[in-house]
């Protein structure tokens, strides 16, 4: 069995950018909004070779786990190819948001989408946290409040103004 590495540099080969983490991998490219359909193109090929070297190491390609996701400024979202990418055999639909180790990203880049889950989440665990809360500890309430605000605080630290939250005092 070849190394990750091997995968890492057949990846770079095609002028594109692996991200690896456990079992995932992730390839960038990036282009000029006139350049879109080059860039996929470069990147089926890519995943045919990918798909070559995984087929070889005994490891299989899993085409319904397979995202694609076009970022672009809000004001050149319209200029984001819309044709659906080939992998292998398969062809997959860009979306708008793909979720990355629990961290949500949109093709606008504005966090919008792991936003609004995150504090739909908190409202859950706080309507959850009601029946409990004379039984338990305020501490305990809202470890598991703020354990979800917390988890995407790296993510989300470069994220436009109106996303920010300007106090960091909690209460239940």
């Amino acid at each position: 069995m070849e190394s990750t590495a091997d995968l890492l540099r057949l990846v770079e080969r095609h002028n594109l950018r692996p991200h690896m983490y456990a079992d995932d991998t992730h390839i960038y490219g990036f282009c000029r909004p006139t350049a879109g359909s080059q860039l996929q193109q470069q990147v089926s090929v890519c995943i045919d070779d990918v798909a070559l070297w995984m087929w070889s190491n005994r490891l299989q390609l899993n085409t319904a786990k397979t995202e694609v996701l076009w970022c672009a400024s809000s004001r050149r979202q319209h200029q984001l190819p819309q044709v659906a990418l080939r992998v292998g055999t398969d062809y997959v639909t860009p979306t708008t948001s793909v979720r990355d180790l629990g961290i949500y990203v949109d093709s606008d880049v504005s966090m919008r989408t792991h936003v609004s889950r995150t504090v739909s989440s908190c409202f859950v665990t706080l309507r959850q946290l009601r029946s409990i809360r004379r039984s338990t500890s305020q501490a305990v309430l809202l470890s598991l409040v703020l354990s979800r605000l917390d988890y995407g605080k790296l993510a989300t630290r470069r994220s436009p103004v109106y996303l920010a939250t300007s106090s960091t005092d909690y209460s239940l």
